[in-house]
């Protein structure tokens, strides 16, 4: 069945994390490759090309709906998920720097134009919120993507030479991260999560995941090991919670289940790299066993929702 409006035109924001989170599991098993004999380099090199193309596809997408007409993009930014995706999209392209690196190609730009836009989406992001009437501006999870982003920086701006412009990143997302957790846990107390928007819960882990990575890169050892430690604990809770969290059923909020899988496995490799033994080949080997399948189904998922149109109107997409 054709649809009355062309898909580039309802190309919502929501499928960014989906290309964030497949992304980000993609380079874990490229890393873990590195490490671990067992696993197959070749199964890590395949799904970085395909999950670049899946993020390639829908990044030329937005960009031509904002461009045929660029008030689209406030317009986008009505909800948080949405602006969580326009976040997604700025880390997309700074992980995509990571997933370059082995290759002979000028990744320095890559990086760059991931930092910038990721600049560009708090800023819009802000912009958004303070249009908001004061009854609507709350903490949500969703907003560690928009303001904690910076924190993907490092992972390739530490190997790329960029370790004082990562350690600033890395600090202006922590000081970002402890105002959000603080505004997030005292809303809660007034305002229930919604069901449909429970999956937003697993986005806890991404953060605290991303800032061991960045910490072990900078070789801040103690610091490595808190958020290495915090991390685990909060999966462990958090796959206790799954259960209350799909219980309003499948929506684009699922979207937040694949970049924390895909930032727990990353972590497990470098714990694994750094001379941790035995908790992170487990969490190596149960992430890419239970959490793949996962990312993978999301990412299908959210592909034919957007072939449907299914996506954009149950995320409320702008039509350009």
């Amino acid at each position: 069945m054709l649809l009355e409006t062309p898909l580039w035109r309802q190309t919502p924001p929501a499928i960014f994390p989906v290309s964030l989170g497949f992304m980000t599991l993609a380079l874990g098993w490229r890393n873990a490759a590195d490490h671990l004999p067992a696993v197959p380099r070749d199964i890590g090199d395949l799904m970085l090309g395909v999950s670049t193309a899946y993020f390639i596809w829908f990044l030329m997408f937005y960009a031509v709906k904002v461009l045929a007409r660029p008030r689209v993009l406030m317009e986008d930014m009505r909800t948080p998920p949405a602006r969580a995706g326009i976040a997604a999209m700025a880390m997309s392209m700074m992980v995509l720097a990571a997933a370059l690196l082995p290759l002979d190609v000028s990744v320095p730009p890559v990086w760059w134009t991931g930092v910038i836009m990721q600049i560009a989406a708090s800023a819009v992001v802000l912009v958004a919120i303070w249009k908001d009437p004061p009854e609507k501006r709350h903490f949500s999870t969703f907003q560690y993507f928009t303001f904690v982003g910076p924190v993907v920086g490092p992972v390739a701006g530490i190997p790329l030479g960029y370790v004082r412009e990562s350690l600033w990143l890395i600090t202006a997302a922590l000081v970002a991260w402890v105002i959000i957790t603080i505004g997030i846990f005292a809303t809660i107390r007034s305002d229930p999560i919604p069901e449909r928007l429970r999956p937003s819960v697993m986005l806890f882990l991404a953060p605290i995941c991303l800032f061991a990575l960045g910490y072990g890169g900078l070789g801040y050892e103690r610091a490595f090991a808190f958020f290495y430690w915090l991390g685990n604990g909060v999966m462990v809770v958090l796959l206790f919670l799954v259960p209350w969290m799909i219980r309003g059923g499948y929506s684009p909020a699922w979207a937040a289940f694949a970049f924390p899988v895909g930032a727990f496995l990353n972590v497990q490799v470098l714990a694994h790299q750094l001379g941790y033994e035995f908790w992170p080949v487990i969490g190596i080997y149960a992430t890419m066993a239970l959490g793949s399948p996962l990312v993978l189904w999301l990412a299908y998922r959210f592909m034919m929702c957007w072939v449907t149109g299914e996506l954009a109107r149950d995320s409320h997409a702008a039509i350009a």
